[in-house]
């Protein structure tokens, strides 16, 4: 399996940032947390990127997760890169 490179975008109130960090733990996926709500200048990066602002927001290997989104999420986790 290739080294995965995960990112999560999250706030301190999201329920589904919750759900998504849970669902990471369990696929044993190591990620990083980026908070958006206590980092400012991420969240402007964030919507600077991909002109989203809702979280979470997940980025595996390059590639953008909008919500909680298992099935995405396991997808471009599976692939080489």
């Amino acid at each position: 399996m290739a080294t995965k490179e995960i990112t999560i975008y999250t706030t301190n109130t999201c329920p589904y940032c919750v759900q998504a960090k849970n669902f990471l733990h369990e696929q044993r996926l190591p990620y990083k947390e980026v908070n958006v709500q206590e980092d400012y200048q991420a969240a402007q990066r964030l919507v600077e990127e991909t002109g989203q602002m809702g979280v979470p927001q997940i980025n595996v290997n390059g590639n953008w997760v909008f919500g909680f989104d298992p099935q995405a999420i396991m997808t471009f986790a599976s692939r080489d890169i």
